[in-house]
């Protein structure tokens, strides 16, 4: 089926992980920007409030683990607004504190089932709606992390799910050519979030040399504005690689 929409319709994005952090950040910048956007996430109270009421805002419940549920978020939005310009790849969970020898099978079939498979079933589905759609093509952009250049210790299922983000960022950039569909990767460091929080970076992080330390964060509205700069790129030009951190943080020459 293909779906055709009058040029001047606005844009139409799908947002991972929409119900907080970087994905609440994100939807709503997207929808005071003029976007409509789907939102999707596990629990839907907090697709409510990332809504807030937006006549632009759909909320979907999706567990990005579960194709069918991924099938239902991408038809819902297609019946919403009948197409899709922008993917935002965000969902993720931070996995295991523990290094590679400590972690269970369980563990890291869960860390690569949300951050990797989740990724690649949502990166699927929209390329299959901007292929199907008239004119074809879109954008999709994965959030990886500064892990996916440098892990943080005791991080290894987080550290490889995201360096395996950035192959499926470059494959579905050379695969989407002849199609219009353009892909790239955002990569975040120490925006203010609840993961922040989880790995002591407001009160000591730890350090490759087993040392803790403080370390800076910046909001997460400043990281929400890199993705709608990538989000808004005109059709003939692709962002592949952004990194973002807060200043003075301890990733260049981290360890």
């Amino acid at each position: 089926m293909t779906n055709s929409r009058p040029p001047a319709d606005p844009r139409v994005a799908v947002v991972t992980g929409a119900g907080s952090g970087i994905g609440r950040a994100v939807a709503r910048l997207m929808l005071a920007d003029g976007y409509r956007v789907a939102l999707a996430g596990r629990r839907e109270t907090q697709l409510l409030e990332t809504a807030d009421g937006h006549p632009e805002a759909l909320p979907v419940p999706c567990d990005v683990t579960a194709p069918d549920d991924v099938e239902r978020l991408f038809e819902a939005t297609l019946r919403r607004w009948g197409g899709l310009d922008v993917l935002f790849n965000n969902a993720g969970v931070f996995g295991p504190v523990a290094s590679v020898d400590e972690i269970s099978l369980a563990d890291w079939n869960a860390t690569v089932a949300v951050n990797l498979t989740g990724s690649m079933l949502c990166a699927a589905a929209a390329v299959r709606a901007m292929k199907a759609q008239h004119p074809q093509g879109g954008r999709i952009i994965n959030n990886g992390s500064i892990s996916a250049h440098s892990p943080r210790p005791r991080t290894v299922a987080y550290a490889v799910t995201k360096h395996a983000m950035t192959g499926l960022t470059k494959s579905i950039e050379l695969d989407g050519r002849a199609f219009g569909i353009t892909c790239g990767q955002i990569d975040i460091g120490n925006t203010a979030t609840d993961i922040m929080d989880a790995i002591g970076v407001g009160s000591g992080a730890l350090q490759a040399d087993g040392s803790r330390k403080v370390e800076p964060m910046f909001p997460v509205e400043d990281a929400a504005r890199a993705v709608l700069l990538m989000a808004g790129m005109p059709p003939s030009a692709s962002v592949g690689s952004v990194i973002i951190t807060a200043a003075g943080m301890p990733f260049i020459g981290r360890g």
